[in-house]
């Protein structure tokens, strides 16, 4: 059986709408939970892929994040196995770290809709085309500046990144697929979460796009697929069970 890793990073934030879409291609996932305590995995070997999630705080805001730099050796451990890594959020910001990208904690909040522009870096790649001309809901907090020679394959509609694949087994999006309304309604309630000041309209217009949400995640997960071949299941070692007579 195909099975993944899953960083999560506060209660609010899950896989959602990406949930129901791995388990009907049978894909089963195991959720890692850092923010709790949870030790991060120190292999790669036991799973066919990887996905880190958004979180609540910039990547290098060391006590909100103290993990931070265990889960960039994560996500190099299974890119050196050649497993797919899939980051959203917070997750988007660790690969574009890891390439050399320049963290900042401001702004702090980054929370909008927009549409989705492929480049030209992303003329040829099936997840960019898939959501090229889309309307998009993006949200992680603090930012990363791209190094050089790392082109972005989707921007917003001032020209910042939304989307990277750093190499052919590795996706960062800035914008949130996974996202439904009451998992923004779970971050309001969330204890000592700071929001954007226009959480309330965010939600409001998820809502009223909630059918469009539905169908761009479908269309991303079908891309995400085909794109890293997430229904291949990679060589994974025997588990052995030990049986004392």
């Amino acid at each position: 059986m195909k099975y993944y890793a899953v960083l999560q990073h506060t209660y609010s934030e899950f896989l959602g709408l990406i949930e129901s879409q791995l388990e009907k291609r049978d894909i089963g996932f195991n959720y890692i939970r850092p923010f709790v305590g949870q030790a991060v995995p120190g292999s790669a070997m036991q799973f066919d892929g990887l996905f880190v999630l958004a979180a609540a705080a910039p990547t290098n805001d060391d006590d909100e994040c103290p993990w931070s730099e265990d889960e960039k050796e994560l996500i190099e451990i299974f890119r050196k196995a050649k497993r797919p890594v899939v980051g959203i959020g917070h997750g988007a910001l660790l690969i574009a770290e890891i390439e050399g990208g320049k963290p900042s904690g401001e702004p702090f909040h980054n929370a909008y809709w927009t549409t989705a522009h492929a480049t030209e870096a992303g003329k040829n790649d099936g997840l960019a085309q898939t959501v090229d001309g889309r309307e998009v809901l993006v949200m992680y907090n603090g930012s990363v500046e791209l190094p050089e020679g790392l082109e972005p394959i989707l921007v917003d509609d001032e020209g910042r990144w939304l989307a990277i694949r750093p190499d052919e087994l590795t996706y960062g999006l800035l914008f949130r697929p996974e996202l439904k309304p009451g998992m923004i309604e779970d971050m309001i309630m969330e204890e000592g979460r700071e929001t954007p000041d226009d959480i309330g309209e965010l939600l409001s217009a998820a809502r009223e796009r909630w059918d469009e949400m539905q169908d761009l995640n479908d269309h991303v997960i079908v891309a995400l697929v085909k794109e890293l071949d997430l229904m291949q299941e990679r060589r994974k070692p025997p588990v052995f069970s030990l049986k004392v007579e």
